[in-house]
């Protein structure tokens, strides 16, 4: 693919894993707001979540360099995909250790672009 921005930065990781628990709001709001300090990212929203009856919960955080959204279907085992897209650097190993602490998933699996 060519690069239109080559002056702008950008860095996309996708996280993905199963978990025994359901993740709940509460659990999407707490990781959206404690995910941008630990990345050095400053959020401009609170985080922002809802939930599909069919699906289940998604959420999504703004950031000044770009954010993140989380979706988490309510099926057995529980699945959870996390969409990291931003305008400046952050250590991918950051992000897979706080998504372990928090969420302590049974597998997870992830994807840098």
């Amino acid at each position: 693919m060519k690069d239109l921005a080559p002056h702008i930065h950008r860095q996309r990781l996708v996280i993905e894993g199963t978990r025994k628990q359901h993740l709940l709001r509460e659990d999407l709001e707490k990781y959206l707001d404690a995910l941008a300090p630990r990345l050095d990212m400053r959020a401009l929203t609170e985080p922002v979540t809802h939930r599909s009856d069919k699906f289940g919960w998604a959420g999504w955080i703004h950031w000044e360099t770009s954010g993140c959204h989380v979706y988490a279907w309510d099926e057995d085992p529980a699945f959870f995909s996390i969409d990291i897209y931003t305008c400046k650097a952050f250590d991918v190993r950051d992000a897979l250790e706080f998504t372990r602490e928090m969420w302590t998933p049974s597998e997870l699996v992830f994807r840098e672009f």
